[in-house]
């Protein structure tokens, strides 16, 4: 990894004038004659710097302005204020020698030909991007055998799984071996297993290839599993910056508990030691889950162990999507 950044973003904003119409037929005729918008702030004034080879998670709710910003480093928009650079280009440009080598997929659109198989959009690609023949059957051979879709690619794409058609983008995206990609929600939609696969997927294509990542999903497994470093946007501006650790370390202020007794216990036994989350039992299995304070976790557990029927106890994280959700209420009690 060197000091100089692989993308830079500067007072990065895009701002939309958007039409405001009046509800029924009068608003219809009125707006003839006079019309009245307003400005919305998609993305507003951030900045960051990523480097070789990381794989960066870009978090926020829906409309937080994630896909706007991706759009403007691909070159898909341009920005209203500031100036990203991306590979040492101005994305905007558009020079051939910058969009071969990058990529953006995105988990809700697609390139691949519908009625054809895949096959045939990985050798339109391989023309476009003008992939020597040696380069692009390494490449191809090499993705397919990740992604394990031998038996699909000679497929009709309108006749391949949600899951299927997805390994295809990823393969028809990365034919010409971008340095940087950009990955907006790319398991959206996919079962559990699926997400999987296409998460070890993308991890083994960062080792493999050293591809600087930006990453945007709303399954908090994704970005826990693949990301080291988050960055979180809400109503266009930036919140964090940093260690996706440092966002638990801060923002979860308590552990859970997952408990297992040998025999009956009360919720008046367990609230004495946290917040009761969870408790059942039915006359053979007793468990509860606790909320304990964070720093008082493994004492909390001792003395539960000492004075109740424990068989079993973890100590796990809460999950990551609460944890967010903490980070922009905070926010939003700073407004």
């Amino acid at each position: 990894m060197t000091d100089t950044p692989l993308i830079s973003v500067k007072n990065l904003s895009k701002h939309f004038k958007v039409y405001k119409k009046q509800p029924g037929l009068w608003g219809s005729i009125k707006s003839l004659w006079h019309r009245e918008y307003e400005t919305v702030k998609a993305v507003d004034g951030i900045s960051f710097d990523i480097h070789e080879g990381e794989i960066v998670g870009f978090i926020g709710m829906n409309g937080a302005g994630k896909t706007t910003t991706l759009k403007m480093l691909s070159g898909l928009l341009y920005p209203t204020t500031g100036t990203p650079s991306v590979l040492g280009y101005n994305p905007w440009e558009r020079k051939a020698a910058f969009q071969k080598q990058f990529a953006l997929v995105m988990g809700q659109k697609n390139q691949l030909w519908w009625d054809l198989p895949a096959i045939e959009t990985f050798h339109l690609n391989k023309a476009i991007y003008e992939i020597p023949d040696e380069q692009f059957e390494k490449t191809l051979n090499k993705l397919v055998k990740l992604l394990d879709v031998e038996d699909i690619i000679q497929i009709q794409v309108r006749k391949l799984s949600l899951g299927q058609r997805m390994k295809c983008e990823l393969i028809a995206a990365l034919l010409h071996n971008p340095k940087v990609l950009f990955l907006d929600e790319p398991t959206i939609g996919l079962d559990v297993v699926m997400q999987k696969t296409l998460r070890d997927f993308i991890k083994a294509y960062n080792k493999e290839f050293g591809a600087t990542i930006i990453l945007t999903s709303h399954y908090m497994d994704d970005v826990k599993e693949l990301c080291e470093r988050a960055i979180i946007i809400d109503h266009g501006k930036k919140i964090f910056d940093g260690k996706l650790q440092d966002i638990i370390d801060k923002y979860a202020r308590n552990k859970i508990l997952s408990l297992v007794f040998s025999k009956s216990v009360t919720k008046k036994d367990l609230a004495a030691f946290g917040t009761v989350k969870e408790f059942s039992e039915d006359g053979t299995h007793y468990t509860a889950t606790l909320l304990v304070a964070r720093k008082e976790a493994a004492t909390t557990a001792s003395k539960v162990l000492s004075k109740l029927p424990v068989v079993d106890v973890t100590i796990e994280e809460p999950p990551i999507e609460a944890i967010i959700r903490e980070v922009f209420s905070k926010e939003k009690a700073k407004k």
